[in-house]
């Protein structure tokens, strides 16, 4: 099954993604995780995107499209795949469907409104050594490996706000892109992560049952 998640930043695109791989045992490619790794290797593609994830603004388009290329041709992807982060822009979304013929199965969008999403986002820390991310609170140290906790620059109060901005601008309309190809499943993502999950699985069934 191929399945692109959408969906404002912090709106749990990340969990859904998990527990989407581990139910229909396919990758989750996260092109933000792909980049940060990047960044935090200082390779060549690093240091380009790093002042653009910075700010919270898109990687450009070419740049991307063959990140993603060559991702999905690997071995791994052959039944299938998760897509989180990409498409982001419906020039994107056109793109993906010139790499990959036989489209994508369901797009999985997560509705959650900007208000909640910049104060999840304003309000969490993420752990250095394994990247577990945690709500701000007393402890400065990971429960799960003991790294040290800090604040993505990317997780900024005023970045945050400013990545709402970009994705309401380039990212939302993918949400009518994919509903006039019959291939959205839209979900109520207020709530705990479980019930979110519920809806998205039947959502799933539906859309790709039509």
């Amino acid at each position: 099954m191929r399945i692109v998640l959408l969906g404002p930043p912090g709106s749990g695109k990340g969990t859904q993604g998990v527990r989407l791989s581990e139910t229909h045992n396919i990758p989750q490619i996260s092109t933000g995780e792909m980049l940060r790794r990047a960044v935090a290797d200082e390779t060549v593609l690093g240091k380009k995107v790093q002042k653009i994830i910075q700010g919270g603004m898109l990687v450009p388009d070419d740049l991307i499209v063959s990140i993603i290329e060559e991702r999905i041709s690997n071995e791994d992807c052959r039944e299938g795949f998760i897509l989180d982060g990409f498409p982001r822009t419906t020039d994107q979304a056109h793109a993906l469907e010139r790499v990959l013929p036989e489209s994508v199965d369901v797009t999985v969008y997560l509705n959650v409104p900007a208000e909640v999403v910049v104060k999840r986002l304003s309000g969490r820390m993420t752990c250095r050594e394994c990247g577990a991310v945690f709500p701000r609170g007393d402890i400065s140290l990971c429960p799960v490996c003991a790294g040290a906790l800090y604040q993505r620059e990317d997780d900024l109060k005023s970045t945050v706000e400013h990545r709402i901005r970009v994705y309401m601008k380039h990212t939302a309309p993918l949400v009518d892109f994919y509903r006039s190809r019959n291939k959205l499943a839209e979900i109520d993502g207020m709530g705990e992560p479980d019930d979110v999950f519920e809806r998205v699985e039947a959502e799933i069934s539906q859309v790709t049952s039509q």
